[in-house]
């Protein structure tokens, strides 16, 4: 539980440093990747589950997770998208 948390919060600062103009193309990738870590944290956690409920509903958890860290790296890519096309 605190990977997950270290990883929401890791995830959490590269979506402001994007909204700040920062990398926006690597804060785009981590924000991903991040997802994917804690996506693949719960798939574990769902293999170990003592019941097949539990097992569905964190595999469920994880997919939201990574749809979630997608959404998010695509919406800090067309921020940036936005930004360039503005500052032309």
């Amino acid at each position: 539980m605190k990977s997950m948390f270290k990883a929401a919060l890791a995830g959490a600062g590269l979506f402001a440093l994007a909204a700040c103009g920062g990398a926006d193309d690597r804060a785009a990738d981590n924000v991903e990747a991040n997802a994917e870590a804690m996506a693949d944290n719960l798939e574990e956690q769902a293999d170990m589950a003592p019941n097949e409920t539990m097992e569905e509903a964190l595999e469920q958890q994880a997919d939201n997770v990574e749809e979630a860290g997608e959404a998010k790296a695509d919406a800090i890519d067309d921020a940036d998208d936005a930004r360039m096309e503005n500052s032309r």
